[in-house]
């Protein structure tokens, strides 16, 4: 059986992107996670802005299968 760490699968998983405030930026992200998990809807996706403005960091709460899907979706978004 393969280690899976500490989290079970499957699994709710947050994934938790910073980046300069753009209007693109957080339908961007969502696309990236999404060419891996399937759609993710609105509400699964929160924005907090820095407190200058000028970055943001998304959270996309997903549920995940196995550790391979994270990975995959970090390979893709480098």
């Amino acid at each position: 059986m393969k280690d899976e760490g500490v989290l079970g699968f499957p699994c709710l998983y947050t994934f938790k992107v910073f980046g300069r405030r753009s209007e693109s930026f957080r339908d961007q992200v969502r696309e990236v996670i999404g060419t891996t998990v399937g759609t993710i809807p609105l509400d699964a996706v929160k924005v907090r802005e820095s407190g200058g403005g000028a970055y943001v960091c998304v959270s996309v709460i997903t549920r995940v299968h196995s550790r391979s899907v994270p990975e995959a979706i970090e390979s893709d978004a480098a």
